[in-house]
């Protein structure tokens, strides 16, 4: 399996405590955590890892360079900020391969069966399949409703209310937006893309029920330089 991390974002939320290094090298106890993320990756089946990178890009680079990873790493460097979606469609541009790809985001994590999601997804037949994680408080995230594996639509988050969210992990086929192009270059995967050709793609779903976190927020990250090291040993 081939995977895309989207490590390109600024962190202006988390820059109160992390403001020497770009986000995905936020320090988690002593391993920045795309570093955790890429050797947990290595550990399920993923063989090579395209980062999509932007902000402060030369730091990301120069860590692996002194600490290689567990896979090999290749970067796809924005030169201006293409949006998640501008990202993942510059970042197949440079993958050469037919099969599917795994895209996640570089600041948050899921513990998900990934060989098992990514075997759904070449049995289904389905271009796009996105991993929905049932949280307690849907406000910060929004809602993804479906119905018969199928994602239906997309709506406002509830401050207060459970619901499942899109977890920010997905399989894709390499031809996704060859066969649905964007009008420009740069724009948002889920709000410029998904929404609007969400009738066209029919996304398949892939439920996870594990740990989740996303450390864009200070709370958030804290939770995370306390947890992760404990959960898995290897990540």
């Amino acid at each position: 399996m081939h995977a895309i991390i989207l490590a390109g974002g600024f962190g202006t939320r988390l820059r109160s405590v992390i403001s020497d290094v770009p986000k995905p090298l936020a320090p988690i106890d002593d391993r920045p955590f795309i570093a955790r993320m890429i050797n947990f990756l290595a550990d399920k089946d993923v063989s090579s890892v395209t980062l999509s990178v932007h902000h402060d890009w030369q730091k990301i680079r120069d860590y692996f360079a002194k600490h290689p990873a567990s896979l090999p790493i290749d970067y796809a460097i924005e030169k201006t900020p293409l949006g998640t979606g501008g990202a993942i469609a510059f970042s197949l541009s440079k993958y050469s391969g037919k099969d599917p790809v795994m895209v996640l985001n570089g600041d948050s994590f899921v513990r998900v069966d990934y060989q098992a999601l990514y075997r759904q997804h070449q049995q289904s037949g389905a271009i796009l399949t996105m991993v929905l994680r049932e949280v307690p408080d849907t406000g910060r995230y929004g809602r993804v409703l479906e119905k018969g594996g199928i994602i239906t639509s997309f709506a406002p988050g509830e401050p207060g209310k459970p619901g499942m969210i899109n977890a920010g992990v997905y399989v894709i086929q390499p031809g996704l937006f060859v066969q649905n192009p964007m009008p420009a270059a740069t724009f948002s995967f889920e709000q410029d893309f998904l929404p609007t050709r969400i009738s066209v793609l029919k996304p398949a779903s892939f439920h996870a029920d594990d740990y989740f976190i996303d450390i864009g927020i200070p709370a958030d990250y804290d939770r995370a330089c306390r947890e992760l090291p404990g959960i898995i040993s290897k990540l």
